[in-house]
């Protein structure tokens, strides 16, 4: 049994471990009530869980991909027949609506789990070139594969908008590729991860292949980094905490790749379609209660179209109704905690001290319990005003007027971060022009879908690496190459 009466085990080389630290308090941040019991794992045995995944390793890396695959699909399978709960502890755990935790987050990871199962091709063949003298001093031909290889035990540390698609982005690829993980899951939402895990354990994967270690302790996170059977660290959170993994993996010259903060710019051109830009942009204060790291929470306006697209995101703001994110008709639910709660406030707090106008929100829902922060729309901003340049992770839009493209795309690059950035314009050649400009990794055109094949990750301080579709394949493997006399 994954969970005793009184909370729920770690799971550490196929077995579910009570947790040395004793269990802490996981709550729903609509109801404010108490969703479960998450245990809190001591420094031992986050090693264990480490240790555990070393030795698991060698069996797992020399099954075929087939195999593997196999084990992906059965647990993408586990988690249709599983859908309604795990959905419903979904939403308890992050307070998402109701669409968000059944699409967004498990079916997004289930996705993920049956994107994986598809086998792909881990080597390829080097197009033959003349081969200059080398240190044998003879040229010629010389065949030559480039053969991806697992890398090894991968501690894969998830963030807490999503607590299914985010783990499952990390755990399905790295397993695909041969590799076994050590999950540390967000501390306010980890109930799902183990549920990610049962169904894993259950798809047959075995023992220490997937291990799960939870905590509120910074120990439990620091010990899952600086293992010594850890040979990579992949990491979605904050760029503070992604700077302090960093160093930590440097020391070792561990592997890593880092998905981290964002403050994507949207810039908004005279000849844009505001109603698309305006749904576009509205997806901050509705996706995850703006809780995501991609969203266009910073809009670069053309001044011909400046002041109707502040109204229109006015009244599209004012429309949403906020409230119990199990209720049909919410759109935008609590953010996750009431720290955090506090935290964006204080920033919009910070934005009237700065001179930007609230043209919407500012003010606490009136809710008796919950952790909601209203849709709020900043104007007349400047990008010097921290409000413009730091992640809020909240449903804050600021905006920023500009007057020419050059003005516009040196507004846009003038940050730390290079996450996502938007372009809307009529002109289609105008909007590649600027995309082609922007020094993001990843920019919209008219949009704020994503394509789930692409390449996705930042530039700047947004993080290191790219993964999902082929990308998160190249992530997780060592590139080796085999040369043989042509």
């Amino acid at each position: 049994m994954s969970g005793a009466a009184d909370g729920q085990r770690l799971f550490v080389g196929g077995a579910w471990v009570e947790p040395d630290g004793g269990h802490y308090a996981v709550v729903d941040p609509a109801s404010e009530e108490t969703v479960g019991w998450a245990p809190e794992a001591s420094r031992d045995q986050v090693h264990a869980a480490c240790a555990a995944a070393r030795e698991a390793f060698g069996p797992w890396s020399r099954t075929s991909p087939e195999e593997r695959a196999a084990v992906l699909g059965r647990a993408a399978e586990i988690i249709g027949s599983r859908f309604g709960p795990y959905a419903e502890l979904a939403q308890a755990e992050t307070g998402a609506t109701t669409g968000t935790a059944r699409a967004m987050q498990v079916g997004v990871g289930m996705a993920r789990f049956r994107r994986y199962a598809r086998v792909e091709p881990a080597e390829w063949a080097i197009a033959p070139q003349i081969n200059e003298a080398g240190p044998m001093g003879k040229a010629g031909v010389m065949g030559a594969l480039a053969v991806r290889q697992p890398v090894g035990v991968v501690t894969c540390i998830t963030s807490y908008n999503n607590p299914w698609a985010n783990p499952a982005g990390k755990i399905a690829p790295a397993l695909a590729m041969g590799n076994t993980v050590v999950v540390k899951p967000a501390p306010q939402d980890p109930l799902s991860v183990f549920r990610m895990a049962e169904a894993l354990e259950a798809a047959g994967a075995p023992p220490g292949v997937v291990n799960v270690v939870c905590g509120q302790s910074a120990e439990v996170g620091e010990a899952a980094v600086e293992s010594p059977d850890v040979d990579m660290v992949s990491f979605t959170g904050s760029t503070a905490v992604g700077r302090r993994i960093a160093e930590a993996c440097g020391r070792d010259m561990k592997r890593q790749l880092m998905e981290l903060g964002g403050k994507g710019a949207a810039l908004v051109f005279d000849d844009a379609d505001l109603a698309s830009a305006v749904a576009g942009i509205g997806t901050t204060f509705s996706f995850y209660s703006g809780q995501i790291c991609t969203a266009p929470t910073r809009v670069l306006a053309q001044r011909g179209v400046y002041d109707r697209l502040v109204e229109q995101l006015d009244g599209y703001a004012r429309r949403l109704k906020v409230g119990d994110p199990r209720d049909k008709n919410t759109v935008v639910g609590p953010v996750i905690s009431a720290a955090h709660r506090e935290r964006v406030e204080s920033y919009v707090e910070l934005g009237r001290k700065e001179g930007a106008v609230v043209v919407t929100g500012g003010e606490r829902p009136p809710h008796e319990r919950g952790f909601y922060v209203a849709p709020t729309l900043l104007a007349d901003c400047t990008n010097e005003m921290r409000v413009a340049r730091e992640e809020i992770f909240g449903p804050v839009v600021v905006v920023v007027p500009f007057d020419e493209e050059d003005e516009g795309v040196a507004l846009a690059n003038d940050s730390d971060y290079g996450l996502i950035d938007y372009v809307w314009s009529g002109d289609v050649a105008r909007a590649f022009r600027v995309a082609r400009r922007l020094r993001s990794g990843g920019v919209g055109i008219n949009t704020v879908g994503r394509n789930m094949e692409a390449p996705f990750g930042g530039f700047k301080k947004s993080g290191v690496g790219r993964d999902v579709g082929s990308y998160a394949l190249h992530a997780y493997s060592e590139v080796q190459a085999i040369v043989w006399p042509g």
